[in-house]
């Protein structure tokens, strides 16, 4: 579904990545790891198209979308929940739902979609007419993955999700996150919650200074002596 190949980016003058080549196959879930730095959000940023790619190639199932506006690919089903959720805290948890089915295709599925989202989150049933910004930290992130499902991705790229979120909450992102893939979409996972992405992946990439430094099943990763030693503390 997804395929990075020697990919090259830049901040003004400075190279952030590298060579990057990782791909995501239809129905997994694979993570990105990496400290704080590695470049795993500019990673991510390049391929929904907010920032440009330097050298190298992105292909969306077996198409080319180096030059296509990121907009264009959320039509193509090419959705990011980026990391600090990003809601729109002026307005209600409605508000914020709908904004996620603001384009054609979406739109004709608003109604659908609404009921997947409340039915998968129904704190935010409850709280419908409250503004964003008064939610909880976790109740935020619940409303950012429910905007994201709300424009009807086929590989849904998650930014840091379980950031700042208390430990039993992040279980529970995690257990959506399966069942969203579950439910036939593909996922991108950025994470430096190594030990539950691994658990979760079927295969991760590894990035250490704008590089692709290991790759491999989640479960390979996970007993990687590398992996123990600079992730896990072992």
């Amino acid at each position: 579904m997804l395929k990075i190949d020697n990919m090259d980016v830049f901040y003004g003058q400075v190279q952030i990545l590298r060579q990057v080549s990782l791909d995501v196959k239809e129905g997994e879930i694979v993570s990105l790891l990496g400290s704080n730095g590695a470049g795993k959000t500019t990673t991510v940023n390049a391929i929904s198209g907010i920032l440009p790619v330097a050298k190298g190639s992105i292909q969306l199932s077996g198409q080319e979308i180096n030059k296509v506006e990121p907009h264009v690919r959320v039509e193509m089903g090419l959705v990011q929940i980026p990391e600090g959720r990003k809601i729109f805290p002026t307005l209600s948890v409605m508000e914020n739902l709908e904004m996620g089915s603001y384009l054609k295709v979406p739109k004709s599925f608003r109604k659908e979609s609404l009921e997947i989202v409340l039915s998968m989150f129904p704190v935010l049933k409850t709280r419908k007419n409250q503004l964003a910004g008064t939610l909880s930290g976790g109740e935020q992130q619940m409303l950012a993955i429910g905007r994201g499902i709300m424009s009807r991705p086929k590989l849904l790229i998650l930014d840091e999700p379980s950031l700042g979120l208390a430990p039993i909450i992040v279980d529970d992102i995690f257990d959506v996150i399966r069942k969203i893939n579950g439910d036939g979409v593909t996922i991108l996972l950025v994470e430096q919650n190594v030990p539950q992405a691994l658990a979760l992946s079927d295969r991760g990439f590894v990035m250490e200074e704008g590089r692709i430094g290991l790759s491999g099943k989640g479960k390979n990763l996970l007993a990687d002596p590398h992996i123990k030693k600079l992730y896990l503390g072992l």
